[in-house]
């Protein structure tokens, strides 16, 4: 790295990922918690007995355990801000007893702590005020993967949705979801972004910014639009996370092997340096350290498209690529819909084409280590919006977008005093029944929606199938139907994610479409009157409240 950038990197973002200059280790000052000039200035690392003190050459000091690999101290100019209620931060809940080594080669000091079927990797880099870190986990022996950073209180402000307040918020769910006295509630659940949406989360006073840039998650689980733990904060501490895997919510299998590099950066209180993010950091210097499990650019392939025909102008889309080893994904340019995606895993995989979260075409492409798999043209075919119908509620995009209280359940409980009422009828033709119908329904909370529509006598004199898209489940809830005094058959119970998602910020499951086909007998033959189609929500479990069998739906539409 050039003394000039160098300078640049240290007053502003400290962030760039380049060669420094080799020094030798100085430890922090003995129960101060502060640095001596000397310190602040020299590239190294020393034992204080019980941890690995790495000193970053700029203005960063932190101290990684001996005896569990736990990262015990963060002090950054003088500072410390790591560590609350006398817990540290960790992979997992912490491993416990590991075995934890340290070494230097060249510009960067590289930390090793091996336990049972987890391996996890700290790196410095000299002249940088940033923690690289690896995940690599074997098999399912811990329930989770993740990696949380654990602040001091007070460190940083926070009155955001992730903000709760111990000791006089009440808790209303599970131990984690809290409510104030104002009626708004709050939880580490409640971050309210998906994984295509971010590339750090953090924290700053304008002067200070501490962040975890998150990986590309190629070894994560759940796709790009998986909603999980970011951070939080409260009257005890704070937390920021980089999760892999986490059960809550989750679709699909947990993925195993190396996961990295996340970042944890420290700035001048603005966002983390762009080089930093999955998509631009250079990640050459990684190469000869032997970091098992580590695939670098040249071992990589890409995928590029030319475009994607049938596309919705009034949606994104997005290309995902899954298999059971890895997963990518790309947005495709608006108009053209063209797509790339680099750095892939060589294997063949699943290519999904996702109009806004609804999958509307699939495919398959194998990529090869150092080259680069061209697409022609992909056509959507299994748009549902294309069909025509009689009438149609909400949008077919793979989310309750439209619908009433949607947005807000993203960062909130279904009982947050903001929510407008989960009950409430609609007419069709009214102008705004998609604003006026339910996100979610519970068989404990407004069970029996009634949606009121008209036909024509062309109309009423024939069979036709009625659709109801459905975005995720709790408790095996699906709709049940009644179109005037014509009852459907109970459906089968949809595959979707057996914990908790509908009041933990997340509707996202496995998106499922029911058909019911309605016979000519079920309509009022009087074209003046409303015919009334009634949803239930049924289950074989059982429930109360927020709690009950309940659905999120993504639309509801009549086929002509």
């Amino acid at each position: 790295m050039s003394t000039h950038r160098r300078n640049i990197g240290r007053r502003r973002l400290l962030a760039a990922s380049a060669v420094g200059v080799v020094g030798t280790g100085a430890a922090v000052a003995a129960g101060s918690g502060l640095l001596s000039s000397a310190s602040a200035a020299t590239f190294g690392h020393t034992d204080d007995g019980s941890n690995f003190v790495i000193n970053t050459g700029a203005s960063l000091v932190f101290k990684i355990s001996k005896s569990t690999g736990d990262l015990t101290s963060l002090v950054y100019k003088g500072k410390e801000y790591e560590g609350y209620g006398g817990r540290h931060s960790h992979v997992e809940s912490g491993l416990g007893a590991s075995t934890v080594t340290v070494r230097q080669s060249g510009s960067t000091i590289l930390v090793k702590v091996a336990h049972g079927a987890i391996t996890q990797w700290y790196a410095a880099r000299s002249g940088q005020n940033n923690v690289y870190l690896w995940t690599n986990k074997a098999d399912a022996s811990f329930t989770a993967t993740r990696f949380l950073v654990r602040l001091k209180p007070g460190m940083f402000p926070n009155e955001g949705s992730d903000s709760w307040i111990e000791a006089s918020d009440k808790i209303i769910e599970a131990g984690d979801v809290w409510k104030r006295a104002d009626g708004t509630t709050h939880s580490k659940h409640y971050s309210g972004r998906r994984v295509i949406d971010y590339d750090h989360i953090g924290f700053t006073t304008g002067s200070v910014g501490l962040w975890i840039v998150r990986s590309n998650h190629e070894k994560a689980s759940g796709g790009p639009f998986y909603r999980s733990l970011l951070r939080h904060s409260n009257d005890k501490g704070a937390g920021l996370y980089e999760i892999l895997h986490y059960n809550q919510a989750q679709t699909e299998k947990e993925r195993f092997g190396l996961q990295g590099p996340y970042v944890l950066a420290f700035t001048d209180g603005a966002a983390p340096s762009a080089s930093l993010s999955a998509a631009r950091l250079d990640t050459s210097w990684v190469d000869g350290l032997g970091i098992t499990g580590w695939v670098g650019a040249a071992g990589r392939g890409k995928v590029a498209g030319v475009g994607i025909k049938g596309m919705d102008a009034k949606h994104p889309y997005t290309v995902g690529f899954a298999n059971a080893d890895a997963q990518y994904w790309a947005k495709a340019a608006s108009g053209t819909g063209a797509f790339s995606c680099k750095g892939m895993l060589p294997g063949t995989y699943m290519l999904t084409v996702y109009k806004d979260e609804l999958a509307v075409h699939t495919g398959s492409v194998t990529v090869k280590a150092g080259a680069a798999t061209a697409l022609h043209s992909i056509t959507v075919t299994g748009d549902p919006s294309a069909a025509k119908t009689i009438w149609r509620l909400g949008d077919w995009d793979g989310t309750p977008g439209e619908f009433k209280n949607a947005k807000l359940m993203t960062y909130a409980h279904p009982s947050d005093a903001r929510a407008a009422k989960w009950t409430g009828n609609v007419t069709i033709g009214s102008g705004s029944q998609a604003a006026a119908f339910p996100a979610y329904m519970w068989n404990g909370v407004n069970d029996s929606i009634l949606v009121y529509f008209k036909l024509t006598a062309a109309q009423a004199a024939a069979a036709h199938t009625l659709r109801i898209g459905v975005t995720d489940a709790f408790s095996g809830g699906r709709p049940r139907v009644t179109v005037n005094d014509w009852v459907s058959a109970i459906p089968s119970a949809p595959a979707q994610p057996s914990t908790r998602s509908l009041t933990t910020g997340s509707y996202r499951g496995n998106n499922r479409t029911f058909m019911y086909s309605v016979p000519s007998s079920a309509w009022k033959t009087d074209t003046s009157q409303y015919n009334v189609l009634k949803i239930n929500i049924v289950s074989g479990s059982s429930g109360s409240a927020f709690l009950s069998p309940g659905t999120s739906f993504d639309c509801l539409d009549l086929l002509a």
